[in-house]
């Protein structure tokens, strides 16, 4: 898990969540939390926990506001 600042001064931590299935393949997410919410980025997905945990710890504050904003815009667009 990581944590860090958006451009707005909230803090955020990542995490890794996995889904169960027959299917390994893409198996865990990548997941973003704060006091004012939560919000998943299931297009970044890896095979296994120890990957995943691996490359959070290398990504830069800089790539996970740019993810998060990927995963925040998702959710305020228009339904229908």
């Amino acid at each position: 898990m990581r944590e860090f600042t958006d451009q707005d001064g909230i803090t955020w931590t990542t995490s890794i969540e996995g889904q169960d299935g027959p299917d390994y393949k893409g198996r865990f997410h990548l997941v973003f939390a704060s006091s004012n919410g939560r919000a998943e980025l299931r297009d970044v997905r890896w095979n296994s926990e120890r990957t995943a945990r691996r490359t959070l710890e290398t990504m830069s504050s800089v790539e996970l506001r740019r993810r998060l904003r990927s995963a925040t815009g998702r959710l305020s667009l228009p339904v229908g």
